[in-house]
Formats: structure tokens, C-alpha cells, sequence
């Protein structure tokens, strides 16, 4: 088995960057639940752990759905990538201006004075949650992300080979771009200024990422198992349809909480109950084509994303919206039951997504046919039992939470302190567990096609 287009071979730049982003996402995110039991465990505080640990869960997911799309764009054309210098550009780029914004994450950590103020702008963190990246380093990502979407756009139009597939992963990547500028404007009044950022933090997910899901779930179930294209084309514009139509309105959960009018909360709460509903679509469609398959050709790449399909939906959708209706979240909001969600909707969603996309196109950039899969399941096996006891402890702890300090109306830092010891304990050894899963993975990785006995095309 071997790639189509030698400028295929771009997506494993992005791919490794995105591997040794997720080793440092995870390592950081333990030593984050450690220091629930410790907090002087380490030199940085757990705020600037923290910001570590989401800033590079999305950089290393974006750069992931980058060398996915390098892949797919390519093939679905048929033709070679438009202009991969460019390509090649971009990826290092990107990578100097990540590495500056961790190196400049990590100096603010240590000694806060350094983050001053250049042209009105803090020149090492905004200090904006999840978007935390100085303007510099925003106006760098969407270079970048226009210079990509140009190489994609140019490759398309070069043989005017247009497919549905490739069509709904460029909206979504045209989404992707588009989502990300409204946290680049910033007001003095809270209220507008959360109106916009949810744009990003929200929209992001159900306004992009989930739309590209939709794109990539189809392929690689095409790869594996050969299933029709004009079957899952069709369900596919289905299923990103009603994630469209409930994400956006879906926003308007969070707005109530920011000071917005109230039907807010009635719209939001609506549309978020309705969420679930295109991610049951993509299980059931995951399902019903490989019940359908007589000719698996990659059968830990067709595991990993049927097991993408079903913790999208539990994670993003039923942990999503045991909690996000309006008589809930009331009281909710902004706990332990929130990261619970966040936990368990990205690995689901988005994690085990590239994830499956590197075992689906991996093999025929190293020119495989045939690979040790004992690895990839025991990774698999590793993060998500570790995963599933991770999320079941947190939500356990976000009840007590919402019981003592929403209800009760005991004192928050008291809370926070004291009142479950044993849940940031358990968190802390499954933390371990996932670590565990995730060296394995990224070894396997960088050994796929390596060993030997392997049969070479």
C-alpha cells in the first residue's frame, strides 16, 4: 500500500508535531491534577499549567486536522498538492511561532513582570481563557491558516475534481479561520466581550471542528472498508446539516450567564438538547456501513474511528447535555461537571479523530502493507479505561461541588480545599493510566512500518 501523490507525504510533518504536542498536553495535564494534592509540586503555577495544557490540546488538534486535510485534499483531486514548498513553509512556520508562545508561557510563569506592554498589546499573554496567545502570534496563526486554505483551494481548482467530501472539509476548514477572528477584537464591556469570544470557544467545535469531523469520518470510513462514496456523501451532508443548524443556536446556553437577555437561555437550551442528535446519526452511520463491509483493508484504522463515532457522541453529546439545559446548568455552570464534558467530548470528538486518521493514512506514507497492530489497541485500551474513570471521577466531584458550594452555599475556596480529597487522588492515578496509553501511542507511531518481518510495497 503506498500514497497516490509523493506531496502527500506532507501530513506526517504535521502529524509528528501534533504527536509531541499531545505528549506535552498529557504530561502537563498530570502534573496539573498532581498539584490538586500538591500545588508547589512544580516551579509554574497551576494557572500556567493550565494554559499550557488547553493551548496545546488545540495546536496540536490543529495541526493534526492539517495533515489530515494535506492527505485527503491530494487524493479526493487527484492531483499532487498544488505548491508544497508552500506547504513546507507553513508547517515550519507554525511551528516557530508555537514554540515562541510556550517559551513566552512559560517566562510569564516564572516572572509575570515580563509580560509588558507593546502598542497597546501584551506581547506574551493576553491573558484571555483558552485564547490566551498574544496578538502577534493570532495575526501569525491566521497567516498561516490563509496560506493553507489557499494551497488546498488552488489544489482543488487545479483539475476542478470536486467531490462532497472534500467540498464540507474546505467549509469547515473556511470555518475554522472565520471562528478564530472574533477573539482577536476585544471590548472594555464583559458582556460584548464574551458575546464574541464564545464565538471562538463555542463555534469553533460546532461551527468547524465537528463539521471537518463529519468530512474525515466519511473517508476514512471509505478507506477501510470501501463503502459507497454516494452513500456516505449523503449521510454526511445530513449529519453536518443538523450539527450546523443545533451547534450555532446551541451557543446560547453559554449567554445567559454573561449578562445577555433571557430568551438566551430558552434558544440555547433548545438547540443544545437537540445536539446529540446529528452525533447519534454519525454511530449509527459508522454502524450501519460496517455491518455492511465484506472487505476490511485496515482494521485497527476502522476501530479507531467507529470508537471516534461513539465517544463523540457520549462525550460531546449525552455529557454535553446531561448538563447544559437552562434549569441545570443553572446551577452547573462553570464546575467540576463542566471539565468532565470538556474531558471526555475532545477525546472522543477530536482526539481519537486524529488518531484514526494517522492509522488510516500512516501506512501508505511509510509504504506498508502490513504492521504490528498489538500497540496501537494496547494505547487505545490504556487512554480510554483511564479516560472513562478520569471523567466519572471528576463528574463525582462536580456533584459534591454543586451540592456544598451552590446549594449549601459554603465558602468556594473551602470547598475547592477540602471537600474531595480522594477525587483529585483517584484523577491523579488514572492520569498516570493515560500517560501510560499515550507513550505508547506515540512510540507506536514512530515505529509503524519500522519493525521487522514487515512485508514492504
Amino acid at each position: 500500500m503506498t500514497i497516490k501523490y509523493q506531496s502527500q507525504k506532507i501530513a506526517q510533518y504535521f502529524y509528528t508535531f501534533a504527536i509531541i504536542l499531545f505528549a506535552v498536553q498529557v504530561l502537563v495535564g498530570l502534573v496539573a491534577a498532581i498539584q490538586f494534592l500538591k500545588p508547589d509540586i512544580a516551579i509554574l503555577s497551576f494557572a500556567t499549567i493550565r494554559t499550557l495544557h488547553i493551548n496545546a490540546l488545540v495546536v496540536w488538534l490543529l495541526a493534526g486536522l492539517m495533515g489530515a486535510t494535506y492527505y485527503v485534499v491530494p487524493e479526493e483531486s487527484e492531483t499532487e498538492l498544488w505548491n508544497y514548498p508552500i506547504a513546507l513553509f507553513q508547517f515550519w512556520a507554525t511551528v516557530v511561532a508555537v514554540t515562541a508562545v510556550v517559551v513566552g508561557y512559560i517566562v510569564m510563569g516564572i516572572f509575570p513582570q515580563a509580560n509588558i506592554s507593546v502598542l497597546g498589546t501584551l506581547v506574551l499573554n493576553e491573558g484571555r481563557e483558552y485564547i490566551e496567545a498574544p496578538r502577534w502570534a493570532d495575526v501569525l496563526i491566521v497567516v498561516s491558516v490563509l496560506l493553507f486554505l489557499f494551497n488546498m483551494f488552488m489544489t482543488m481548482l487545479k483539475t476542478k475534481k470536486w467531490t462532497a467530501i472534500q467540498g464540507v472539509l474546505l467549509t469547515g476548514l473556511v470555518f475554522l479561520a472565520l471562528m478564530y477572528l472574533p477573539g482577536m477584537f476585544y471590548s472594555k464591556n464583559m458582556v460584548k466581550d464574551q458575546f464574541w469570544w464564545w464565538w471562538v470557544i463555542h463555534l469553533w467545535v460546532e461551527g468547524s471542528w465537528e463539521v471537518i469531523a463529519g468530512a474525515l469520518l466519511a473517508f476514512m470510513l471509505m478507506k477501510t472498508i470501501g463503502a459507497k462514496r454516494e452513500v456516505l456523501e449523503k449521510w454526511m451532508y445530513i449529519e453536518v446539516g443538523l450539527v450546523l443548524f443545533t451547534g450555532i443556536l446551541g451557543t446560547g446556553h453559554h449567554y445567559y450567564f454573561i449578562g445577555t437577555p433571557k430568551y438566551w437561555w430558552w434558544v440555547g437550551g433548545f438547540f443544545s438538547s437537540l445536539e446529540p442528535v446529528p452525533l447519534l446519526l454519525m454511530v449509527w452511520d459508522a454502524f450501519r456501513t460496517t455491518r455492511e463491509a465484506r472487505n476490511v483493508t485496515n482494521k485497527v484504522g476502522l476501530f479507531y474511528t467507529v470508537a471516534h463515532a461513539i465517544f463523540n457522541f457520549v462525550g460531546a453529546g449525552l455529557w454535553g447535555v446531561i448538563h447544559t439545559l437552562p434549569q441545570v446548568n443553572q446551577w452547573t455552570h462553570g464546575t467540576q461537571i463542566t471539565t468532565a464534558h470538556g474531558h471526555l467530548a475532545f477525546y472522543g470528538a477530536y482526539v481519537l479523530l486524529i488518531m484514526a486518521m494517522i492509522y488510516v493514512t500512516l501506512p501508505s506514507m511509510r509504504g506498508v502493507k502490513e504492521f504490528k497492530t498489538s500497540r496501537a489497541y494496547q494505547a487505545f485500551w490504556w487512554m480510554t479505561i483511564s479516560m472513562v474513570f478520569i471523567v466519572l471521577t471528576i463528574t463525582g466531584a462536580g456533584m459534591v461541588q454543586v451540592y456544598m458550594e451552590r446549594l449549601m452555599g459554603l465558602d468556594y475556596v473551602a470547598v475547592k480545599a477540602n471537600y474531595n480529597l480522594w477525587f483529585w487522588i483517584i484523577r491523579a492515578i488514572f492520569g498516570v493510566g493515560f500517560l501510560v496509553g499515550t507513550l505508547i501511542f506515540v512510540y507506536d507511531y514512530f515505529r509503524l512500518g519500522k519493525d521487522q518481518g514487515l512485508q514492504k510495497t
